[in-house]
């Protein structure tokens, strides 16, 4: 298709619905330059810390699965996101299909696990964000989007000269390396990473995520150095900054109390948390010593106080 010049100057330089930093690379030539790095590493895949060093542009799969057309298994408004993300409108969610993790309580397993979705043409990813953004949603919010990023930056390329402007939302597992994430610089506004694990043999046993921990707080950092603490506009709906999800596990296996006093001694007591009690053993858990049964109150009474005791008090818990 032949791109043109999005907007004049004018016609951005008042930026409401978010900081829209994608129109300016856009313009420099530079998101271009980062689709093709992007495709790049699709001819011996190093998304994820997997590295798994396929050759996707060919055919290949490697852990997540994942081909070289996108893969999605809805695009749709969605009110149950964290308040700033959903706001009154709705988010505009984009479930990607596949992961680079396995976890065993995975509730989305038919999308994550066993790919249920419909493969599309970057242009017609393309079509979806622009017709959310036509419904009135207050974000485009991609969830799972990791092993698919070269595909979303090509996406977003082709969407801009047809008027696409909402914030971004990168809406992931927290498993992803520093130097893919840097191809976000300037594009997602708002990141929405989970931190799931304080120690290797339940991420292992878990997910499947050899060096979660590491990899996670690498990435998570530079997700901080690129988009800082959330900020809101008048109406309270998130146009940039960082959330972090962390899901309590049974018998402490998340290792609730380390990861909340990492996050407020090397990203500040500002941060927001959203402290989610809602596991429950789906997909393979109930077959797992470990995460065989729903957490109790009280355990997820202590990873509440580990978040005070941190002085964590940005974010939401739940009842």
């Amino acid at each position: 298709m032949e791109l043109v010049s999005p907007t004049s100057e004018g016609d951005h330089k008042d930026r409401p619905y978010g900081t829209m930093r994608y129109i300016d690379l856009y313009q420099s030539g530079e998101l271009l330059q980062r689709v093709r790095e992007a495709y790049a590493r699709l001819r011996s895949c190093d998304l994820c810390p997997l590295d798994c060093g396929v050759n996707r542009l060919a055919g290949e799969t490697g852990s997540c699965r994942a081909g070289w057309r996108p893969r999605i298994a809805s695009a749709n408004v969605h009110h149950g996101e964290e308040p700033p993300i959903s706001g009154t409108k709705g988010s505009g969610t984009i479930f990607l299909s596949w992961c680079s993790l396995h976890c065993r309580f995975c509730q989305n397993f038919p999308i994550s696990q066993q790919g249920n979705g419909t493969d599309l043409t970057t242009p017609d990813l393309a079509d979806r964000m622009l017709g959310l953004q036509k419904r009135g949603v207050h974000n485009i919010n991609f969830v799972t989007p990791t092993h698919f990023l070269p595909q979303i930056l090509a996406a977003l390329w082709l969407a801009i000269p047809r008027g696409f402007r909402l914030p971004i939302v990168w809406n992931s597992s927290g498993y992803e390396k520093v130097d893919a994430l840097r191809l976000l610089d300037g594009i997602v506004d708002v990141y929405l990473p989970d931190m799931k694990y304080a120690a290797e043999e339940p991420a292992v046993r878990f997910s499947s995520a050899p060096g979660y921990r590491e990899a996670n707080r690498l990435a998570v950092a530079e997700m901080f150095r690129q988009v800082g603490h959330l900020e809101l506009d008048d109406a309270g709906i998130a146009i940039r900054g960082l959330i972090i999800r962390h899901l309590v596990l049974p018998e402490g296996a998340a290792g609730s109390g380390e990861t909340l006093r990492w996050i407020a001694e090397n990203l500040g007591a500002e941060t927001h948390i959203a402290l989610m009690n809602q596991f429950f053993p789906a997909h393979r858990a109930a077959e797992m010593p470990g995460i065989h049964r729903k957490i109790t109150d009280e355990e997820y009474d202590e990873a509440v106080e580990a978040l005070e005791e941190a002085g964590l008090e940005n974010g939401w818990v739940q009842d």
